[in-house]
Formats: C-alpha cells, sequence, structure tokens
C-alpha cells in the first residue's frame, strides 16, 4: 500500500507553511505532488526560496512552482515581518536551496497535474488564493479536474484576525477567492472557528526538537519569533492553522461542517470577510473539530518521522 491522497500545496511559507509542508512530507499516506508558491506571510520570491529549502531539508524530489506575486485587484500588501520574520523562517536567517524552481508558472503546473490526474489531486492553499483563481481563469476544466480544494482561510462565525471581519488569507486576494467561491469545484474552508482551537507552545517545540532534532529542531528555531506575536497580542501559544488544513484534507471527519453558499466582500471596511450566502453551490465550512486529536496527530507525525 502507498500513499492514499495526492496532495498540491500553494503556498507562502511562513512558519506555520513550514509546518504544513513538513507534516505532508512526513505522513505516511500522504504523496506530496509538489508546491506552488504566492505572495503573503513574505514576497513570492522568498516564499519560492524557502518551499526550495523546505523540499531539500524533507530529501523530496518534487517541484516548486513560482505564482502571484500580488493580488488580482488590490494594490501589493506590505509583508509581517513582524509575525514570520523578514526572511519567512522567524528570527533563522536566510537559507539558500540549491535546486531551482520549475520553468513553468504555478499556474502552468497546476492545471497540468490535475488535467493529467483528474479526480485525483487534493489542492490545498493555504496563503491568499490568488494562483486557485488564476488556474480556474486559465483552464474551465480545473474545477472539476481537481478533486477537492481545502482551503486554509477565512472566518465564519469567528471574528477576524487581520481586521475584526476579516482572516489575513482572504484580505490579501478577496477577489480571487470569489472566484473559487463561484467556481463549483469542491471546496472545504479550514478558517479561524477551528484553526485557532489548536495551538502549540514553547515546551511542543522543544520536545518535538528532541524527539526528532531534523524536523523539530527546525521547527523550534522558527516558532521563536512565531510564539513571541502571539504573547504580544496576549495569546499563549500559536495557532496550528496550515498544518490543520492539510490534516483535513486527509481526515475531513474530525470537523464538523455546514454546507452553505459562501462569498467574500471585496470592498470596503469589511473586505476580506467570508458570509453565507445563496445563488451559487454550496461549499463546506469547518465550524468545529476534535481539537485533541488533531494536535496528537500533527506532533505524532513530526516525532514518528525521526
Amino acid at each position: 500500500m502507498g500513499p492514499d491522497m495526492k496532495l498540491l500545496i500553494d503556498t507562502d511559507p511562513g512558519i506555520d507553511d513550514a509546518m504544513a509542508i513538513i507534516f505532508a512530507a512526513r505522513h505516511p499516506d500522504i504523496e506530496l505532488v509538489g508546491l506552488t508558491t504566492v505572495f503573503g506571510n513574505v514576497a513570492v520570491e522568498t516564499a519560492t526560496r524557502n518551499a526550495l529549502v523546505l523540499v531539500e531539508h524533507c530529501g523530496l524530489d518534487i517541484p516548486v512552482a513560482e505564482g502571484a506575486a500580488r493580488p488580482l485587484v488590490l494594490p501589493p500588501f506590505e509583508f509581517p515581518a513582524h509575525i514570520h520574520g523578514a526572511d519567512g523562517f522567524g528570527h533563522l536567517p536566510a537559507m539558500q536551496p540549491t535546486n531551482q524552481k520549475a520553468t513553468e508558472s504555478a499556474v502552468e503546473f497546476m492545471t497540468r497535474i490535475a488535467r493529467e490526474n483528474p479526480g485525483e489531486i487534493t489542492l490545498c492553499p493555504v496563503g491568499p488564493i490568488t494562483n486557485v483563481a488564476e488556474a480556474i481563469r486559465h483552464d474551465p476544466d480545473f474545477s472539476s479536474n481537481i478533486k477537492r480544494i481545502v482551503i486554509m482561510g477565512g472566518a465564519l462565525d469567528a471574528p477576524g484576525n487581520i481586521s475584526p471581519f476579516a482572516e489575513a488569507n482572504t484580505f490579501h486576494d478577496p477577489h480571487a477567492l470569489e472566484i473559487v467561491l463561484a467556481s463549483g469545484a469542491d471546496v472545504l474552508m479550514i478558517g479561524l472557528d477551528v484553526t485557532l482551537q489548536v495551538t502549540l507552545q514553547a515546551e511542543d517545540f522543544r520536545a518535538l526538537a528532541d524527539a526528532a532534532p531534523h524536523d523539530g529542531g527546525l521547527l523550534d528555531g522558527m516558532a521563536e519569533l512565531y510564539l513571541e506575536f502571539y504573547q504580544s497580542v496576549g495569546k499563549e501559544g500559536c495557532a496550528l492553522h496550515d498544518p490543520m488544513a492539510v490534516i483535513a484534507c486527509l481526515h475531513p471527519e474530525l470537523f464538523t461542517v455546514e454546507h452553505t453558499a459562501m462569498t467574500c466582500i471585496d470592498h470596503g471596511e469589511r473586505i476580506g470577510q467570508t458570509l453565507r450566502s445563496t445563488g451559487r453551490a454550496p461549499v463546506a465550512v469547518a465550524l468545529d473539530c476534535q481539537a485533541q486529536s488533531i494536535r496528537e496527530m500533527f506532533l505524532n507525525v513530526i516525532r514518528n518521522a525521526a
């Protein structure tokens, strides 16, 4: 028996992105088929470099295809160095990969791999969803070729984290999210309603570093700044945002979902807010989760890969 899920992660690494990518690389039931990169936590060029570093760290031979440098419509954003560090990996200095990015763009790679493996690829966007919207516009069959799109982003009943209304990924490209939500693709949204239910503390990262020095050591080194940021906003421990979306790809049964049509506000003070809607195909939105099982699964996969 080989891995039972082919996974493509669209990512802006980013500390919790690194946690998600290492988890996916180490999980025996996941075949990571590639990474596509997008602006978000860092500039897209930095995201690509960091994705290449993570692929090499994990000993994988998979493509990293570079994508959007800015939102579809909105002007470019400043990158949150106070959360993820100037180079995306907290206080760790920039690392240089030896591999090169793919010659294909993110959209070219994404649409091709979905076309060549219809109904088999799960796509997990954990940054602004610009590349996925571009793929839908580029290839009319993309929404049906892709098996499922599991999004880390949004907040339905929970308040936002970048404004009172919006989660950061949806805030950074609401126009792109609108395209995805209207596409008819099979979408599952893993947003702030569930991702804030699981947190890791400094001692969790230290324990991972002891148990699995290669992976845990890297994550422990990255996590220091991330934990400092959470402490600065009055929270003990960092949320398991991006890893939780990867876990939902594999184990949707750990989540309680509502099926509803959704829309994303793309202007005004509520920009980036995700709302229940009508008149389009429903998507699944996670509103609760088995937090303890998710937390243990993440820690066990990293620990046991040592």
